[in-house]
């Protein structure tokens, strides 16, 4: 993870309300590249949002497709939500359910739960696409041990605004006068915004930590210019607004309350507790996090025992997950 800073040694002047750009990483999962915004060594979470991959954009060619085999999660909630393209997801608790562009898939693991991320063998048949956001939300110490749970919410659902060349769907928490319906265990807000050229849209005054991630296009805050592929972290205390250059820009906007304390991420288990951590991973060997009904041939193994693989085995080709 690299980061440009406000405190450039080139000398360049930081724009008003700017505390960092994070500029994510690419890395290579099973031949579909992934962008990680989140975490970063300078900033674990924004409000709750502790894991942010941008998923493509990329084509998947005749016969291919996503293959995130099941892999299991803790304290954490997951959020998918897709541009482009078609998942179908699958959980220990019997769920199966296709994402498709502007619905949202959020799974609560609580104290555990495990799923795959598929594309569906339908759309194999031909080429297909996929773009779209992985995200995960830390969840309070008081609800990390919380029942697992899984919602789907359609596009048709979720509340918009538009004015002004400014058109928003709020994914999830409050913002702009409008309120989501998932349900959430702490205060934030997560946005898809499109603006048209020249076009602006406020940051909501009423969250503590605010963030953007520019999807396509350019937007301009303060008089500086930022591309698409950059996640901007604002300071708290300022009322600001992000203008799309003249080419438009697509938007995610998210934050919320900062969370009660630092987290210990390995893999896919997010936890307050290192021994919570040791825990998951043991659970995961043996076996005590359930099937996944429809996908019970497969999993990924702990990372530290891929090594011990048979050199003809197939590796883990990772997961937007983990």
């Amino acid at each position: 993870m690299t980061r440009q800073s406000i405190d450039d040694p080139a000398g360049t002047a930081p724009p008003n309300g700017v505390e960092l750009v994070l500029l994510p990483r690419a890395h290579d999962v099973g031949g579909f590249e992934v962008h990680r915004a989140l975490p970063a060594r300078e900033r674990q979470m924004v409000g709750p949002f502790i894991f942010f991959d941008q998923m493509g954009p990329g084509e998947f060619l005749v016969g291919k497709g996503l293959d995130v085999r099941p892999h299991p999660h803790i304290g954490l909630a997951t959020v998918t939500y897709l541009f482009e393209g078609e998942i179908l997801h699958r959980d220990s608790l019997g769920s199966a359910q296709p994402i498709r562009p502007g619905d949202v898939n959020w799974m609560t693991a609580g104290r555990g739960i495990a799923h795959s991320e598929r594309t569906d063998p339908a759309l194999r048949v031909r080429r297909n696409r996929l773009f779209g956001i992985q995200s995960w939300v830390a969840l309070p110490k008081a609800k990390e041990e919380t029942e697992p749970a899984f919602m789907h919410h359609s596009g048709a659902t979720l509340p918009t605004a538009e004015e002004g060349g400014m058109r928003l769907r709020l994914i999830a928490g409050t913002g702009w006068g409008l309120v989501a319906p998932v349900a959430v265990s702490s205060p934030l807000f997560y946005a898809d915004v499109a603006l048209a050229p020249g076009a602006a849209v406020p940051l909501p005054a009423e969250h503590e930590e605010r963030a953007a991630y520019v999807v396509q296009g350019a937007v301009e805050v303060g008089g500086t210019r930022f591309a698409a592929g950059q996640m901007l972290l604002f300071r708290s205390s300022d009322r600001l607004s992000l203008q799309a250059g003249p080419e438009g820009a697509r938007l995610l906007l998210l934050g919320g309350a900062a969370m009660d304390g630092p987290r210990f991420i390995f893999w896919n288990f997010v936890s307050s507790s290192r021994d919570r951590i040791e825990q998951a991973k043991a659970d995961w060997r043996a076996g005590h996090f359930g099937k996944v009904p429809g996908d019970e041939h497969e999993f990924i193994p702990l990372p530290e025992e891929r090594v011990r693989m048979r050199a003809d085995t197939r590796l883990s080709e990772g997961s937007p997950t983990s």
